[in-house]
């Protein structure tokens, strides 16, 4: 295979034929280059596998149920009970609070527990850490830095079924994943611009934001 081929990936692809198998695959797809006891590996994870069995056959329930009928809200919810999950931790970011507040009662009214954890836990000013104070957002005061590593561990002692990001930074939700021992999924993803729409930009690249396409 060249390294032309093997630069290519699922993006450069035009026929899906993996979903339905309906057309043909094209010359450098990455299902064709599996070998068969890759395949087999992989099968025997989600067939034996207690972790990835449990949530995937919850996910396909919620999806071949509830296709295009419910909210994201409503699929956490009927994820939750599908996991058994009675405890939902909240990993919100302190800017979405009143998000996480509203999504607290819900889940209230729902039958589940709910646990939250702001962002900023534990005040800790961001030149603590190493980071100069010419890159806080407002300079000359306490400045606490996100702490999705606390978040974590505190969400990890209420021993929380599953734990929902709400409105963490690029990057910090990444931390909160690493060191979070409940699964984890994602109820808003933050985009102060574009009112936590991150889609819109994509929407919207071919006038409003061409400037996506520059190289800088």
């Amino acid at each position: 295979m060249s390294n032309e081929c093997k630069a290519l990936s699922c993006t450069n692809c035009g026929v899906f034929n993996c979903y339905r198998r309906e057309k043909d695959y094209p010359y450098f797809c990455l299902t064709t280059r599996l070998s068969q006891e890759e395949l087999e590996d992989v099968k025997e994870l989600y067939k034996n596998d207690e972790f990835v069995s449990k949530i995937s056959g919850a996910a396909a329930e919620i999806e071949g149920t509830f296709y295009g009928k419910l909210t994201r809200v409503e699929e956490i919810i009927e994820f939750a009970k599908r996991i058994d999950a009675k405890k939902i931790g909240i990993a919100t970011c302190v800017g979405l609070m009143e998000e996480a507040k509203i999504f607290a009662k819900i889940l209230k009214v729902r039958g589940l527990e709910a646990y939250s954890v702001i962002c900023k836990v534990g005040s800790i000013d961001k030149t603590e850490v190493g980071i100069p104070e010419e890159l806080k957002v407002q300079k000359g005061c306490h400045e606490a830095l996100c702490n999705p590593v606390l978040q974590a561990e505190i969400l990890n002692k209420e021993k929380t079924d599953l734990n929902v990001i709400v409105g963490l930074c690029v990057g910090h939700d990444s931390i909160f994943i690493k060191y979070s021992e409940a699964p984890v999924t994602t109820l808003i993803t933050k985009d102060r611009v574009l009112g936590h729409n991150p889609a819109a930009a994509l929407y919207t690249s071919g006038f409003y934001y061409k400037k996506l396409f520059n190289d800088k």
